[in-house]
C-alpha cells in the first residue's frame, strides 16, 4: 500500500475509484425523474393583477389629462393613483425634475373618469397608481386649438416607461418633430436614439445618446439628428434603465398636428388599426430595420371584406430604410385596418389626413390585439365632436362588449358586439354630456380584435381629427413558477 501511495500514478487510480464510488451512490439514491414528473405536472405561470403602474403624458401644458381605473379591474386590496405634474424648470436632461413638482389630486375610486385642464408651463405628468386603482389604469392627454400653428385634435395615450419604444411619421423635412423623453425610475437612463429615413439608416451624432437622471426629461428636435427626411422611423432604446418616448409631429404649411402612437415592435407579421374613413390622403409607412431587403404583403380589411391592393398588393423596402405608399384611393374612403406580411421584421405606421381649406392629420400605428381588454381614457360626443370605434378581426369572429364611464353619474349599460372574421367594424360611441372614458373587454369564444378609437370635430375650414390605437390593458401579469430545485445548477 505504502509504495502505492508512493507512486503518483497510483494515486491518480485511488482518487479516480474514490470518485466511482460517489458517483455510483448518487446515481442508486437519485430520484427517478420520470416518476416524479408524472406524480406532479409542470406548474404554469399565474396570472396575478398588476399591482403598480407608471405612466406618462409627455407635454399635457393647456391640454387636457384624462385617468381611469376601470372598475372590477381586479387589483388586490386598497389603492391610490397621484397625478402629480412636474414643474416648470425640470426639463433638461440630468437635472432632478422635482423643483417644483405640484400634486394635482389623489384618486382612490376606480371606475370614475378624473379629468382636469394643465396650465401652461406644466412639465410632462406622471401618473403613479397601486393596488386596485393599478389594474387596468389609464391615462391620456388631448389638446384642442382651432386656429394657428396648431390648429387640429392632437391626442396621445400616456406611456409606461420601456426599453424600447418604435415611432413612425413624417420626418423633420415634412414636420416640426419633437421628441419627448422622461425617466420617472430611481436609476439613471443611458438612451440611444435610432433613425431610420427612406435613404436607409442615419448616422448618429453626440445627440443621438442621451443620459437621464432619475426624474428627468428631455425634449429633442429630431432636425438636429436628421435633418432631410420627409418620412421616418425612431427607435428609442436604452443600454440602461427605462424611459418613456412619444413624438409630436406639426406638419409644415398649417397641415395639422397630432402625436405619433407607439408602434409596435418590428415582427413579420403586423397589424395597423384605425384607418379613418372619409375623404383625405392615406399614407402607408413601412420601417425595416434589417440589413437585408424585404418584400411586404399588404392586405386591406373593410366593412365589406379582405382584398389586396392592384398594384401595391406588395411593396418592396430597402435595408434599413423606409417607404411610404399612397392608399387614398384603394381604401375608398372607408374606415379599415391592414395586415402586412414580410420574410423579415417591419414596423408600420399610417398618416390620415382630413378634409377641408385647412385639414388636419391623425397617425396610427401597428398594435397588439386587445386579448386582456383595452381602455380609452378621453372621448368627447357633445356638440360638433363625435369618437367612434374601428374595430378589426383579421383571423375570427370577435365578439367584445363596450363599457362607458362618465366623468360623472351613473354607467350606462354595457353592450356587445360582433366583427365578422375579416372585416372592420366602425361604432359609434354614444352620445354624453362631458368628457368619457370607453373599456372594450374580449368575450369568451372571440377571435383576436384589434382596434382604434377615431375622434374627430368639424371646425371653421376642415376636420380635425386624431387617432387612439387600443392597447392591451395594463391588467395582468404572468409569473413564471418557482420551485425548490437544484436542476438548474445541477445535472
Amino acid at each position: 500500500m505504502k509504495s502505492l501511495i508512493e507512486n503518483r500514478f497510483g494515486l491518480l487510480v485511488l482518487v479516480l475509484v474514490a470518485l466511482l464510488a460517489l458517483y455510483g451512490t448518487a446515481a442508486a439514491t437519485r430520484p427517478d425523474r420520470t416518476a416524479a414528473e408524472g406524480a406532479a405536472a409542470v406548474p404554469e405561470p399565474r396570472r396575478v393583477p398588476i399591482s403598480s403602474v407608471t405612466t406618462v403624458c409627455p407635454a399635457p401644458a393647456d391640454t387636457r389629462v384624462g385617468v381611469v381605473t376601470p372598475p372590477d379591474g381586479g387589483g388586490a386590496g386598497p389603492g391610490t393613483a397621484t397625478v402629480t405634474a412636474e414643474g416648470a424648470g425640470g426639463g433638461k436632461s440630468g437635472d432632478a425634475g422635482d423643483a417644483g413638482d405640484k400634486v394635482l389630486d389623489t384618486l382612490d375610486t376606480p371606475g370614475r373618469l378624473w379629468q382636469q385642464e394643465v396650465p401652461a408651463g406644466s412639465g410632462p405628468v406622471t401618473v403613479t397608481a397601486t393596488g386596485s386603482s393599478a389594474a387596468g389604469l389609464e391615462s391620456a392627454q388631448t389638446r384642442r386649438e382651432t386656429s394657428g400653428g396648431q390648429r387640429g385634435l392632437a391626442g396621445v395615450r400616456c406611456v409606461e416607461p420601456a426599453a424600447s419604444t418604435w415611432l413612425v411619421g413624417p420626418g423633420p423635412a415634412a414636420a416640426d418633430v419633437r421628441l419627448y423623453l422622461s425617466n420617472p425610475d430611481p436609476a439613471r437612463a443611458v438612451v440611444e436614439v435610432l433613425v431610420y429615413s427612406g435613404e436607409g439608416p442615419v448616422a448618429g451624432g453626440t445627440g443621438s445618446t442621451i443620459v437621464l437622471e432619475p426624474g428627468g426629461s428631455r425634449t429633442v428636435d429630431l432636425k438636429e439628428l436628421a435633418p432631410s427626411p420627409l418620412v421616418m422611423a425612431v427607435e428609442v432604446r436604452t443600454a440602461a434603465g427605462r424611459v418613456t418616448a412619444a413624438a409630436r409631429a406639426i406638419m409644415n404649411g398649417g397641415r395639422g398636428v397630432d402625436w405619433l402612437p407607439a408602434a409596435a415592435a418590428p415582427a413579420t407579421r403586423v397589424v395597423v388599426p384605425g384607418v379613418p374613413g372619409g375623404g383625405g390622403k392615406r399614407e402607408l409607412l413601412v420601417a425595416s430595420p434589417a440589413e437585408v431587403d424585404t418584400l411586404v404583403e399588404v392586405k386591406v380589411l373593410t366593412p365589406d371584406g379582405t382584398y389586396a391592393l392592384k398594384g401595391r398588393e406588395l411593396v418592396d423596402v430597402p435595408a434599413g430604410s423606409v417607404v411610404s405608399v399612397d392608399l387614398s384611393t384603394g381604401i375608398g374612403g372607408q374606415p379599415a385596418a391592414l395586415v402586412l406580411t414580410s420574410e423579415t421584421p417591419v414596423v408600420a405606421g399610417l398618416a390620415a389626413t382630413g378634409t377641408g381649406k385647412k385639414p388636419d392629420v391623425a397617425f396610427t400605428a401597428g398594435a397588439a390585439p386587445i386579448d386582456l381588454g383595452s381602455v380609452v381614457a378621453d372621448n368627447r360626443t357633445d356638440g360638433k365632436r363625435g369618437s367612434r370605434l374601428v374595430l378589426a378581426a383579421p383571423e375570427a369572429e370577435g365578439k367584445v362588449s363596450v363599457q362607458v364611464l362618465p366623468r360623472s353619474g351613473d354607467a350606462p349599460e354595457a353592450f356587445e358586439l360582433g366583427i365578422a372574421a375579416s372585416r372592420v367594424k366602425e361604432v359609434k360611441l354614444p352620445e354624453m354630456d362631458g368628457s368619457f372614458a370607453v373599456v372594450v373587454l374580449p368575450l369568451p369564444g372571440s377571435g383576436p380584435v384589434y382596434g382604434a378609437r377615431v375622434m374627430d370635430e368639424r371646425i371653421k375650414d376642415g376636420l380635425a381629427l386624431t387617432v387612439q390605437p387600443l392597447a392591451a390593458a395594463r391588467m395582468w401579469a404572468l409569473v413564471p413558477p418557482i420551485t425548490e430545485s437544484v436542476a438548474t445548477v445541477l445535472p
